[in-house]
């Protein structure tokens, strides 16, 4: 089945986790990564219950903080 995961197909070979999915994708800092699953915010708790199915978008998220001089 495919799946596009940040803007790439990703061939996977059945329905996942987003929990599942963050290891098969190689997500940089799974722990701090926010998930958006078909537009859709995943909450953090909900990772390993989540699944992502044949043709959905998928958005790993990371949120920098930063500030003024």
């Amino acid at each position: 089945m495919k799946v596009t995961v940040n803007g790439e197909p990703l061939e996977i070979e059945q329905p996942i986790s987003v929990q599942e999915l963050l290891v098969v994708a190689k997500a940089e800092q799974p722990e701090y990564v926010t998930v958006q699953l078909n537009g859709e915010f995943v909450d953090h708790a909900g990772f390993a219950s989540t699944t992502v199915k044949d043709g959905d978008t998928v958005e790993f998220l990371y949120f920098m903080g930063g500030g003024a001089r």
